[in-house]
């Protein structure tokens, strides 16, 4: 066997690993987190926060889970609900966590306008085909204390 043998196998060996590997890639899931600044990591060292944390962990523990942290400091749930229809259509999450509501309280903004807000935005994000979890104060919990399970749908 000649060096344009092994020249051939070599590139189709290649080709293959490439194509599989963009297949593999194609299957990842995704997870949106849309919060305040306790997502956005306000006052944090980039990378120190608890979605930097939880998509280490994932990594980890999953494997094929990408977190798309769409977290902006000083969030509400109006302006998380007006921007979740272009997230979920760029993104296409399996889940999506929503963790708002703190900043429209500390606004006294009305209970009833955030928790209506935060039901659209799980009806939508259920629509489009993702678990939702909502959540608050995740930063009470210590990261050693955290466990990440994601159940197959």
């Amino acid at each position: 066997m000649g060096t344009k043998g092994l020249n051939r196998r070599h590139f189709t060996l290649s080709v293959g690993l490439s194509v599989h590997g963009a297949l593999l890639a194609t299957m990842e899931k995704r997870l949106l987190v849309l919060g305040d600044s306790l997502s956005a990591e306000y006052g944090l060292p980039r990378g120190s926060g608890w979605v930097a944390l939880l998509s280490e962990r994932l990594m980890a523990q999953q494997g094929a889970w990408r977190v798309v942290n769409a977290s902006i400091s000083g969030e509400t749930t109006s302006g998380g609900r007006s921007r979740l229809g272009a997230l979920l259509q760029a993104h296409r999450p399996a889940l999506v966590v929503l963790e708002l509501g703190g900043n429209d309280a500390l606004r006294g903004l009305p209970l009833d306008m955030s928790s209506q807000n935060l039901q659209a935005m799980i009806i939508a994000s259920q629509q489009a085909g993702a678990q939702v979890l909502v959540t608050s104060a995740p930063y009470l919990a210590k990261p050693r204390d955290v466990q990440v399970r994601i159940r197959p749908a």
